[in-house]
């Protein structure tokens, strides 16, 4: 279950709060609507549950606040908005990434894909989704972990009527296992179909915490909907028929030739303008909201129920009625009643009953059937849950290093990238050799003097800033938390594929270059220096130091442009100032460094250790060596410094 306890959001300037103290509970085994209308608090609500937004008070997801659950996904289901993943990546690519990530098997994101009815379009974009499809995928990254608790605002915004029931159906169905359903609602019709329990909002406040029995009856009203040519006429003749036999009948006029009764039944109304000869257009039973909430303006209101199909019951009614033409309904969720009655002046008319003899059977029905209890409503279309996840396998260091690259993969961003760089390598290695004066080491990297960072470095420092920006800007990897959380196994896995890009865009632009030279200029532009392994050291580090910059700029900063901004940076900015400070101790080379510790040891460095030793150092020694290796220790310092201070908040 789930407990809320006293949330309150922090005011803006002298703006009240959007939500205080509120608290609520939402049991296993129902589904609970978040009842209100636009602007009173509900995905404010939603948002601090799920510790998205600061603020006061705590809630509980069994027991346990979301912060101190080790896995949140999977307890906790959410559906924020649409899908937050890169428009580009297919649909089945995104749930595998998301398999990857929560610990499941890949064949997982089958499952749910086939329960949610997109296998067909497994591998569409995200991008190119509509509004219907895109609400099914959200609810299937939700179900993807097999969680206990679904968390959905406004979940049928925008939806057809067919989707919304197919909607109602899958959340009935995950509460019927013993799931607990928490989803907000602007329609109070909605709120009264769907759900177990309702809790009203009004003002950030709750005003109301009702079964949905008590709710119908409470702060719905059953109606009749007259569309006629003359319905001011008919209007009139309803009033004073009202009049001559005692009864309280409410005539409201919206807009144009549509009425709503009150106290009244499809048989009066039908009959009174039988006999004045009025014409009607439609006639039909409906329920009109009041109180708090009421007006809300709703994409999808229910469908206006004939009175021969009425409900046993106002509950059975308000909960399995059919949906209602947007037509029929606007002008009636325009705004809220303009009297509206207390909850002791408000009877639950006859309209809301069935009649006393069943419904005529269709021709094909058998007439001899027994009839021992009333008629169900329509067939609605079943949805089955996915298959739950019975083994979950045991955490490895190597589930972040899954996710990491199903992300970089699943999107041609990088192979474009990729691409590119070997492209403008291989033209800037032709133009430098076709100019002359540039040395070998610079020619076969396509680094002219005039550039701080060759493209490959470049390319690199990109990809490892996509890493980290995309992420923010599409969020994936956290969909139960709405952020990438700062976690030193993700970290690693980016650097570590990140590494990987880079030393293999390193060794394909050195190649390609040295390949083309050989091909256009001959054999003499791409001999191996003497010092080869000096250079492919200070190279591959080179490379691999702006992926890393790349990946922790990005990090911090939360934004692909500050990444790349940072590898920039260091040849311009941080290179000139090591220069500086190194300048007047050139004397001092790493040679003794190496000699000294290599002496002052008793034990010898193993392997030849104080070669390698002395190679590392002169590497760092050099001024954009050592400029690189400040600026990553400086990026992670910074890294580690923001993940710890929200970890603190």
């Amino acid at each position: 279950m789930i407990q809320a306890i006293g949330l309150t959001s922090i005011p803006r300037k002298e703006q009240p709060p959007a939500v205080d103290n509120v608290s609520f509970e939402a049991h296993a085994g129902r589904v609970t609507a978040l009842l209100g209308a636009p602007g009173a608090g509900k995905t404010t609500a939603l948002r601090l549950m799920l510790e998205l937004q600061r603020g006061r008070g705590i809630t509980y997801f069994r027991g346990r606040p979301l912060h101190r659950i080790p896995h949140p996904a999977h307890e906790v289901g959410v559906v924020l908005g649409d899908v937050p993943g890169h428009p580009a990546r297919s649909v089945r690519g995104h749930l595998r990434m998301l398999c990857a990530a929560s610990g499941v098997p890949a064949r997982r994101a089958d499952e749910v894909l086939e329960a949610v009815g997109l296998v067909s379009l497994r591998d569409e974009p995200l991008g190119t989704l509509s509004r219907g499809t895109d609400r099914r995928l959200g609810l299937a990254c939700a179900l993807l972990p097999d969680p206990h608790t679904l968390v959905l605002d406004d979940p049928a915004r925008g939806l057809a009527v067919g989707e919304r029931r197919w909607l109602y159906d899958m959340l009935r169905e995950h509460a019927a296992q013993g799931g607990t359903v928490l989803c907000s609602a602007a329609d109070p019709k909605e709120a009264a179909r769907f759900a177990d329990q309702v809790v009203t909002l009004d003002g950030g406040r709750v005003v109301a915490d009702q079964r949905a029995a008590d709710f119908a009856r409470t702060r719905l009203r059953p109606r009749v909907v007259v569309r006629s040519p003359h319905a001011a006429r008919l209007s009139v003749l309803l009033a004073q028929r009202a009049r001559s036999t005692q009864r309280s009948v409410e005539v409201v006029r919206e807009g144009g030739n549509r009425l709503c009764v009150y106290g009244s039944t499809c048989a009066e109304v039908g009959e009174t303008a039988f006999r004045n000869g009025i014409v009607v257009h439609q006639l039909a039973d409906e329920v009109g909201d009041m109180g708090p909430g009421a007006g809300a303006d709703s994409d999808a209101s229910p469908v206006p129920t004939p009175a021969a199909e009425s409900q046993p019951s106002a509950e059975t009614a308000a909960r399995s009625a059919p949906d209602p033409d947007p037509e029929t309904t606007a002008a009636s969720d325009a705004g809220p009643r303009p009297h509206p009655e207390p909850e002791s002046s408000t009877p639950v008319p006859q309209t809301a009953h069935a009649p006393s003899t069943p419904p005529e059977p269709s021709e094909d029905a058998s007439d001899d059937a027994p009839r021992t209890t009333p008629e169900p409503p329509p067939a609605k279309p079943t949805a089955t849950l996915p298959p739950p996840v019975l083994v979950r396998p045991a955490p490895t260091p190597l589930r972040p290093v899954r996710y990491e690259i199903r992300r970089a993969a699943g999107v041609a961003t990088g192979y474009v990238v990729g691409a590119c760089v070997l492209a403008v390598s291989a033209l800037t290695a032709l133009l430098l050799a076709r100019i002359g004066h540039t040395p070998q080491p610079r020619l076969l990297a396509a680094w002219p003097v005039e550039l701080p960072l060759p493209p490959a470095a470049l390319g690199a420092g990109l990809l490892g800033a996509l890493a980290f920006g995309d992420e923010f800007r599409h969020p994936a990897l956290a969909v139960d938390r709405g952020t990438v959380p700062r976690r030193l196994g993700l970290l690693t896995a980016k650097l570590f594929v990140a590494s990987l890009t880079a030393l293999a865009l390193a060794v394909l632009t050195v190649g390609c270059t040295a390949e083309l030279l050989y091909l256009v200029h001959g054999s003499e532009l791409v001999a191996l220096p003497d010092d080869w392994p000096a250079l492919t050291a200070g190279w591959l580090a080179l490379v691999t130091g702006c992926a890393w910059a790349g990946v922790l700029a990005a990090g911090v900063f939360r934004s692909t442009t500050a990444g790349l901004a940072a590898v920039v940076a260091v040849p311009l900015l941080v290179v000139p100032a090591v220069h500086k400070i190194t300048e007047g101790s050139a004397g001092r080379g790493p040679a003794p460094l190496g000699g000294r510790l290599r002496d002052g040891l008793p034990l010898r460095w193993p392997f030849g250790g104080e070669q390698h030793l002395e190679a590392l150092l002169r590497l760092l020694a050099q001024p954009v060596g050592g400029a690189m290796a400040l600026s990553v220790l400086a990026l992670l310092c910074a890294y580690a410094f923001t993940g710890l201070r929200s970890r603190v908040r």
